[in-house]
C-alpha cells in the first residue's frame, strides 16, 4: 500500500505542475486548435488469479494472465515486455486515481507511435524492462522542432547545449525530473526502463483531474501530452486497434 500512496501523492504533485512533454514530432503550442475527438475503447485484460481464485499482487500492481499476455502481444505486435508494463501501468493508475479510466491500450498507443515499444533502431527490451541502446529524439533546437535549451548538462540525452526527448515513452529531461517515477520498485526512476516510463506516462495522463473515458479528458491528456492532432488521431486510431484486437473492457 506505501506504493499506492506515493501514487497519490505524486499524482497531487503532478496536478499542479505546469510541465509539458516534449517527442520526436512536436507541433508550436496553439499552432493548432483542438477539435472534438471520440475516446478509443479501454482495451480487456485478463488478471492473473491465484489457486483460490484471487487476484494476486506483486508489488501491489496486479499481473496479465501469461496465457492472455501471450495471446494478445502475438494479436497486436506488441512485445510481451511491454505489453505487461503497460498494463501495470494503467492499473495502478486507476486503483489510485479511480476518475482517471486510462486504458493499457492508450499507454500502448503512445509507446508504439513514440518508439515503436522500445524497438527504434533495432532495439529491444530485455527481460528486467530495459532498453537495449539510448532511445533519443532529435535535438530540440528550435529547427523542425520546439527550442528547449539544455535543462539536465546532458545526463540523460548526452547534449549539454539542447534537450531531446528520451527513452521508450519519449519525455525531454526537464518533465522527467517533475514526472518520473520508479515503476519496478527498484529504488531508481529511470526514462530508458519501460516500468518506469510508462508508469510516468499514466500519471501524467490522468492528472488534473481528467476523466479518459470522456472524450474532452482523454483529448486533453494526449494533447497536453503532444500538442498537435494529427498525433491525437494518430494515438486514438492505433488505441482504437489494439482494443479492436484484444477485446474491449466491460
Amino acid at each position: 500500500m506505501l506504493r499506492v500512496r506515493r501514487f497519490v501523492v505524486f499524482s497531487l504533485f503532478v496536478a499542479c505542475a505546469s510541465a509539458v512533454f516534449s517527442f520526436w514530432i512536436i507541433g508550436q503550442p496553439g499552432a493548432e486548435a483542438r477539435v472534438a475527438f471520440s475516446p478509443p475503447p479501454r482495451a480487456a485484460v485478463t488478471l492473473e488469479t491465484g489457486a483460490g481464485g484471487m487476484t494476486t499482487a506483486v508489488d501491489v500492481t496486479r499481473s496479465p494472465d501469461a496465457e492472455w499476455l501471450r495471446g494478445a502481444s502475438h494479436g497486436t505486435g506488441i512485445p510481451a515486455r511491454a505489453l505487461r508494463a503497460y498494463v501495470a501501468a494503467a492499473i495502478t493508475a486507476n486503483d489510485s486515481t479511480p476518475h482517471c479510466g486510462i486504458g493499457w491500450n492508450t499507454l500502448a498507443a503512445i509507446g508504439f507511435v513514440e518508439s515503436g515499444h522500445g524497438t527504434y533502431g533495432g532495439g529491444s527490451l530485455d527481460a528486467s524492462g530495459q532498453a537495449s541502446g539510448p532511445i533519443v529524439g532529435p535535438s530540440l533546437n528550435g529547427s523542425g522542432f520546439a527550442a528547449i535549451p539544455d535543462t539536465d548538462a546532458g545526463a540523460l540525452d548526452g547534449d549539454a547545449n539542447w534537450d531531446h526527448a528520451v527513452g521508450p515513452m519519449q519525455f525531454i529531461p526537464s518533465t522527467w525530473r517533475l514526472a518520473g517515477m520508479d515503476g519496478n520498485g527498484d529504488g531508481t526512476a529511470d526514462p530508458f526502463n519501460i516500468d518506469d516510463a510508462a508508469l510516468s506516462a499514466a500519471t501524467y495522463l490522468c492528472g488534473h483531474g481528467r476523466d479518459l473515458t470522456t472524450s474532452q479528458g482523454w483529448r486533453d491528456a494526449i494533447y497536453a501530452y503532444n500538442q498537435s492532432d494529427a498525433y491525437i488521431r494518430k494515438v486514438g486510431a492505433q488505441a482504437t486497434a489494439y482494443a479492436t484486437k484484444t477485446g474491449t473492457a466491460e
